[in-house]
């Protein structure tokens, strides 16, 4: 009820409409901020970056509005709603252009602070990091920066970490795979990414007891390391849990 009354007499103009989901018992933080953020540097995007904020904006801002009132009033569906539409709009207006041809002002809008503490921020993170290699390897390289600024060494050591999941991960995937067609030539290509030195050292272990010592050789963790939208939110979900420490 409460965010209904504010959607009602929120204004056409500005960010008014995100606010209202910001002060009341649900929090969706974000929102707001990330409408903020793309107002005061619209000034620094060029033709096609402005009218992708304009019309990015009101189509957040209307869907809101007019969608608001025909969903569930608990908290999970207002999420959900609220995070579709805005990765509708973003899809419907070409974030992805816009970013090709504006990739340093998007840079200088992503904040390491805010992937820790607003969901609708990382959305939109996740969706930029699908728009090409350039863009994806421009925010990679500067939130990596300003994570080691705020954390130090702590990133690397959960960049380790990361990396070292992942790679178990793959290699689960890898032996089911080996072990459903071990007979397929094209499937054989993709347990041999398994360390031959490893798979030596175990089978002498084994006293040479056969084949099955390769369906347990793991491969080199450091291979397998996170990569693009996976890798920034498993490295910011980690560090939110040391966030009262730094407070």
């Amino acid at each position: 009820a409460e965010i209904q009354h504010c959607l009602v007499n929120a204004g056409d103009v500005g960010c008014g409409v995100f606010e209202c989901f910001e002060n009341n018992s649900c929090e969706i933080r974000g929102l707001h901020e990330i409408c903020m953020t793309f107002l005061h540097n619209a000034g620094k995007f060029d033709a096609q970056g402005k009218s992708f904020i304009k019309d990015a904006l009101k189509c957040k801002a209307h869907a809101l509005r007019h969608k608001f009132s025909c969903i569930s009033r608990k908290c999970p569906a207002i999420k959900e709603m609220v995070f579709q539409l805005q990765r509708e709009c973003y899809l419907k207006h070409d974030l992805c252009s816009a970013a090709k041809e504006n990739v340093q002002v998007i840079v200088e809008m992503i904040h390491f602070k805010d992937l820790l503490q607003h969901e609708p921020y990382v959305d939109l993170v996740n969706i930029l990091l699908t728009c090409g290699e350039e863009v994806k390897k421009a925010i990679t390289r500067s939130v990596q920066a300003q994570c080691e600024q705020n954390w130090g060494s702590l990133c690397s050591i959960l960049s380790f970490c990361t990396s070292a999941v992942h790679g178990d991960a793959v290699q689960g995937a890898e032996k089911k795979v080996g072990e459903g067609s071990r007979a397929g030539a094209g499937r054989g290509d993709m347990v041999a990414h398994a360390d031959p030195e490893h798979r030596e050292s175990s089978r002498a272990a084994k006293g040479e007891r056969g084949p099955k010592g390769h369906s347990n050789a793991r491969p080199k963790a450091g291979g397998h390391g996170p990569k693009g939208a996976q890798g920034i939110l498993d490295r910011a979900e980690e560090l939110s849990d040391f966030s009262d420490i730094r407070r």
